[in-house]
């Protein structure tokens, strides 16, 4: 497994991967130093992502691998469905899986998403429009949520 460390606009992520794919994409709250030579299975993911920061690239086409259970995996292929710039409930997601009943399972296999930003968890919200939980913390959430925004914001002084 290749392990490297990329610098964001919001902090240090850190990288896991290898020739199945990219299992891991975390933040980090401590920083570490950039990885100066990426390895070959993860050079694309730190192009793509670049690309994102940069606001040139609004999908990502990397081979995934993540690890968890089989319901979690369907609610991560659920995540990937939610176009850029746009956000759904839990509840949203809970009924795309064909059952409402199920959203405190989708809302906990939505905070194990072991592949931030890629698997967008980032665009799910509360049914009420407010931010909830973010493993990356609410402050990068609503960040990456403004950085999708596609009206943005001028200051007015």
């Amino acid at each position: 497994m290749d392990t490297i460390y990329f610098k964001s606009p919001i902090g240090t992520l850190e990288i896991k991967g290898n020739q199945d794919g990219l299992s891991s994409l975390h933040f980090l709250d401590s920083e570490e130093k950039p990885t100066l030579k990426t390895s070959k299975h993860l050079q694309e993911t730190v192009t793509q992502l670049q690309e994102y920061f940069e606001g040139t690239r609004t999908e990502f086409n990397l081979k995934l691998n993540p690890q968890g259970t089989e319901f979690q995996k369907k609610v991560w292929a659920k995540l990937q469905e939610i176009p850029f710039s746009k956000t759904v409930s839990y509840q949203t997601i809970a009924n795309r899986l064909g059952d409402p009943k199920v959203i405190r399972a989708a809302a906990s296999a939505n905070g194990k998403n072991p592949i931030a930003i890629i698997i967008p968890c980032h665009r799910v919200i509360g049914k009420d429009g407010s931010l909830t939980g973010f493993a990356g913390g609410l402050h990068r959430k609503k960040w990456l949520l403004e950085h999708e925004c596609p009206v943005k914001q001028q200051t007015l002084f």
